[in-house]
């Protein structure tokens, strides 16, 4: 058994950049290159190439990048997972063997199938399944339907003898657990260390995201034009090293860790996974050296009997269109042409005989009414307007976006617009459900051959989530009561200062819902921050996205909060929601701006650093 092994991400979502994998090649010892390309709307994406064409519904980035690099992969002995496969994992694998002739290597390579429940569909219709958020019916036009597969199978196609493995589906921090199972012998009921190592792989899925790619503290991360990608350093006990390739830029601190760790995980305490149930509370992070953290405590209980799945169901049809303002009242003028064009299009709509629009949303980026209604600053220089439509028939969108150029010769001081007339393109609501794992039959395909994979059964029922910190449903407090709970005006030996001089923090979404991490900078901030930055305050702060509950957790290893708000992003996935921010990732930076009340006497800010950002 090996002492310890390396990993390497190279790609984090489908689009990003092929140069990363040469970058983190150029570490000294390579275990395994490992990526994350799938996101739910790669999926309904890849579904409408593989309609046009049966031999696609992969991600083909990944061919051409691990095809220039496949010689020296094999001569280091480099070992590749990559959930590429997508829609279509035994294609995305025949690409792959094709690229290895052609290089004159000889590497083998296995394929994981069962992900896809496209096959099943009427199966699983007849037992009238509900989304597991909103509780509505799954429509029998889905365009996909996948499981996240776990692990274990990527564990066996290892133990098989395969040299890369290509996987549909499967947990994104699957990829970093199936080698860890193989290689130190790790057994389904080891939850622990199945909990750590989803852990570290929940790390380093989003590539420079851990290495201060969206840090809260942005001008400390060095050299933004070549940053580096993450590296892990995993013991067979689960213990962890992050840390990123020699001569790189980026930056890798307890901040930029403990950022990631609570990305986008909601209950930290279970946090479900198909391999085991995950309880983060208590993870503990130690700068250990220059650009290295270690990562430890993490602990597991069993997983359940079901895999989430998600499906994607095309729902009408929306356009987006950008235009930018500036000059003397900017502001108004983009909220005036924005309304007019709305109305122009549903006059028209009604005149051709169309429907009224579905929905329409105006958003002005200048004003400030993004942060809150009370910020807004319409003197502003500067604007950019965005209107978002949406209509079951798209032929009455294409009449909004042929009407939107000739709005350049009426909204006086439209000085351009982005990515010229705008594309009419199908609305893709994303649904989640459960199926049972015992009827969901996973094989590993290699060297021609299939072979089932066992998957542990898990334990029947819902995990048991974590009690909440605090609780807020229904009706938003309004402002004097936020104002009360906050201690109203600071009393003489107590000063005001902007939540992110004691804290970082990271936003990101899940469905409907918006997950906001906030890590203390020093332990003895957490209390402070805990008192003042309650659920009905954040409840408060949030108001104009009108949050239906929040909910709020406490990490003591991290000294940190994770708050979850409900409906508040507008749809059930990026391509569902008109929204500027349609996966609440500015919701972490305009909560920084909260005021929180500290000892006059306090020696703060933790960084002097934030004294010229935050005066």
């Amino acid at each position: 058994m090996k002492t310890s092994l390396r990993f390497a991400a190279w790609a984090a979502f489908w689009g990003d950049t092929p140069r990363a994998a040469e970058q983190v090649l150029r570490s000294e010892r390579i275990d395994y290159l490992v990526s994350d390309y799938l996101a739910e709307i790669t999926m309904a994406l890849l579904a409408r190439a593989r309609a046009k064409d049966p031999a696609t519904g992969y991600v083909a980035d990944a061919v051409r990048t691990l095809a220039a690099i496949l010689p020296e992969i094999e001569a280091r002995g480099i070992k590749v997972i990559t959930n590429a496969g997508a829609l279509n994992a035994d294609a995305c694998a025949e690409a792959l063997e094709r690229a290895a002739r052609e290089a004159g290597v000889s590497l083998r390579v296995a394929s994981v199938e069962g992900d896809d429940l496209m096959p099943r569909l009427d199966e699983i219709l007849a037992a009238d399944p509900h989304d597991m958020f909103t509780g509505e019916s799954i429509p029998g036009a889905v365009s996909t339907m996948n499981a996240y597969l776990g692990a274990r199978p990527i564990a066996e196609a290892l133990a098989a003898g395969a040299d890369i493995v290509v996987t549909g589906r499967c947990a994104d921090a699957a990829v970093v657990l199936g080698p860890l199972m193989y290689e130190f012998g790790w057994s389904d009921d080891d939850y622990d260390r199945l909990a750590a190592g989803s852990l570290v792989g929940h790390i380093i899925e989003c590539g420079p995201q851990a290495t201060g790619g969206i840090h809260t503290d942005w001008w400390a991360v060095p050299g933004w034009d070549n940053l580096g990608y993450p590296i892990a350093d995993v013991d067979p006990d689960g213990t962890a090293v992050i840390s990123k390739p020699p001569d790189t830029g980026g930056l890798v601190s307890v901040g930029t860790v403990s950022e990631q760790v609570l990305y986008e995980i909601g209950d930290p305490g279970a946090y479900v996974m198909p391999d085991v149930v995950c309880d983060w509370r208590e993870v503990h992070l130690e700068q250990i050296g220059p650009d290295q953290v270690r990562v430890s405590g993490a602990r597991g209980s069993a997983p359940t009997t079901t895999y989430k799945v998600t499906a994607t169901h095309s729902d009408s049809y929306r356009a987006m269109a950008t235009a930018m303002f500036a000059g003397l009242d900017a502001v108004a003028r983009a909220h005036r042409a924005g309304e007019a064009m709305v109305t122009r299009a549903g006059r028209l709509l009604e005149h051709d005989g169309f429907a009224p629009l579905a929905e329409a949303s105006i958003e002005v980026i200048g004003d400030g009414k993004v942060l809150a209604p009370h910020a807004a600053a319409e003197v502003a220089t500067g604007a950019v307007l965005k209107i978002g439509v949406r209509h079951p028939d798209k032929a009455a969108l294409e009449i909004f976006a042929q009407e939107f150029a000739a709005f350049g010769l009426v909204a006086q001081g439209m000085t351009g617009v982005f990515a010229g007339r705008p594309r009419v393109a199908p609305v893709f609501r994303v649904l989640h459900l459960l199926v049972d794992k015992a009827t969901t039959p996973v094989t590993v395909r290699i060297a021609g051959e299939s072979r089932t994979v066992a998957v542990a059964p898990g334990v029947a029922g819902p995990p048991v989530e974590t009690p909440t910190v605090a609780l807020v449903l229904g009706p938003v407090p309004d402002e004097s009561a936020s104002s009360a709970a906050a201690g109203g005006g600071p009393a003489a030996d107590r000063v005001e200062v902007p939540l992110r001089a004691l804290a970082w923090a990271r936003s990101g979404d899940k469905g409907d819902r918006a997950n906001i991490g906030v890590i203390a900078r020093r332990p003895e901030f957490l209390p402070v921050i805990r008192e003042q930055l309650t659920v009905e305050r954040v409840a408060q702060f949030f108001a104009h996205y009108s949050p239906s509950a929040v909910r709020c957790w406490e990490l003591p290893g991290l000294n940190a909060l994770n708050f979850l708000l409900d409906d508040v992003l507008g749809g059930t996935g990026g391509t569902s929601t008109l929204r500027y921010d349609p996966q609440g990732k500015s919701y972490a930076a305009m909560l920084l701006t909260v005021g929180i009340e500290v000892p006059r006497d306090w020696d703060w800010p933790a960084h002097p650093e934030l004294v010229a950002v935050t005066s």
